[in-house]
């Protein structure tokens, strides 16, 4: 079995770097070899096995339903996550799983992703596995940076199992295990407490590369969640009323990091994925969407998905109606309180515009300056403008001081 194994080792090498060599894997027969072995407890097996089948999922002309209907490929993949699940208990105790273990579960991990995304009509069988991911997720001592292997791949991993509830509407009632009883916040909470984590160690241009599937998880599960989990992820990721003493987004809150990130520069995808996220909790609706999080910020979200910016957004204050509700009241209040629209900051809070006195010495240089560019302006014979400091000397108006 070493010696099988061993050779495995070097068949998975060959396989990462020359991609042509996958094809002659699949022509010979050798798949079903390979899932077949995927049943033995064993972490080794394991880890090869889902390695050799993860790259059989690229350039191949395999088609893994034979896998999944004669070798039990999906039953495979769930009984080693649920092993890996007994290694990470209560909160409080350590992980006990070994370098072994966590390269074992990677790879597992990689695999279960891209077969739940090519083999759509498998996903009723791979998200049997979605309990046991979650409860590595929620147990699983989180280092620093916090999104690095297994625990991307665990996110990754739910990004497509949560899409079998999607067809499903769920009642307050109905087992869910995103919102498992009695703690329907548990899976939601440590979601936001890793992107938290992320948004306070990565720079911006890290997060574009990492946080992304992170933060459409959160949207998906948003979008699938019973009615009493809805606001709390809304109160968690959406600006309070306590941040409006000052615009929005200048605040060191998760809430300010997101609004800051849904403007950057240089994480276009990462920027397009909190902007839909923040709609999402303002559900979708544009005046709301303004209310929360500022005209500032959400002006080029709206723009981009061609979606009608609300007028008193524009105003500052608006007559508009809808069924009897001023919409114009809606964007530009808060408990009572008005609002700037644009900036999110209670008006009563802002500070005031103090322009100061010009000394007479400023007075002279602005009008010196004023008088040269009108002068040149004249000259230039394109329009025909008449100095206002030599209108004044005409009309009696200019003192001259000693």
């Amino acid at each position: 079995m070493v010696t099988s194994r061993e050779a495995a080792k070097c068949l998975a090498n060959v396989l990462l770097l020359e991609s042509k060599t996958r094809q002659i894997f699949v022509d010979l027969g050798y798949p079903v070899k390979a899932a077949q072995r995927l049943k033995n407890d064993n972490r080794e097996d394991e880890l090869l096995n889902s390695r050799i089948l993860f790259f059989m999922t690229y350039d191949t002309t395999l088609d893994f339903s034979k896998l999944f209907d004669e070798c039990q490929l999906a039953e495979s993949i769930h009984l080693n996550i649920v092993r890996h699940s007994k290694n990470y208990p209560k909160t409080g105790r350590r992980d006990l799983a070994t370098a072994t273990d966590i390269h074992a579960l990677s790879e597992t991990l990689k695999l279960l992703f891209n077969l739940s995304q090519y083999y759509p009509r498998y996903l009723s069988a791979l998200a049997k596995s979605a309990p046991s991911i979650l409860k590595i997720l929620g147990r699983i001592h989180l280092a620093t940076p916090v999104l690095q292997p297994p625990v991307t791949y665990l996110v990754n991993a739910l990004l497509n199992l949560s899409v079998e509830y999607d067809d499903k509407p769920l009642k307050d009632s109905d087992p869910n295990p995103y919102f498992p009883k009695p703690d329907q916040y548990c899976n939601v909470d440590r979601f936001i407490s890793i992107l938290d984590n992320a948004v306070r160690t990565y720079t911006e241009e890290q997060l574009e590369k990492v946080a992304t599937p992170l933060v459409t998880l959160l949207r998906k599960v948003f979008e699938l969640a019973p009615s009493n989990v809805r606001p709390h992820m809304q109160v968690a990721l959406l600006p309070s009323n306590s941040e409006r003493s000052q615009p929005l987004g200048q605040s060191n809150t998760l809430a300010s990091r997101l609004l800051r990130l849904s403007t950057s520069p240089v994480a276009p995808s990462l920027r397009e994925s909190v902007s839909s996220l923040l709609f999402e909790l303002s559900d979708k609706d544009a005046t709301s969407f303004v209310r929360n999080v500022g005209y500032g910020f959400a002006s080029g979200f709206l723009m981009t998905h061609d979606l009608p910016v609300p007028a008193s957004a524009r105003e500052g204050w608006s007559t508009e109606t809808n069924g009897g509700e001023d919409l114009g009241e809606k964007i530009t209040s808060v408990d009572g309180r008005e609002i700037n629209p644009v900036t999110g900051q209670i008006r009563e809070m802002e500070p005031e515009a103090l322009e100061e006195e010009m000394t007479e010495e400023e007075k002279e240089r602005e009008a010196e300056r004023l008088f040269v560019l009108f002068e040149r302006l004249k000259a230039t014979g394109v329009v025909n403008v008449k100095n206002p400091v030599e209108q004044a000397i005409q009309e009696g108006r200019f003192e001259e001081l000693d």
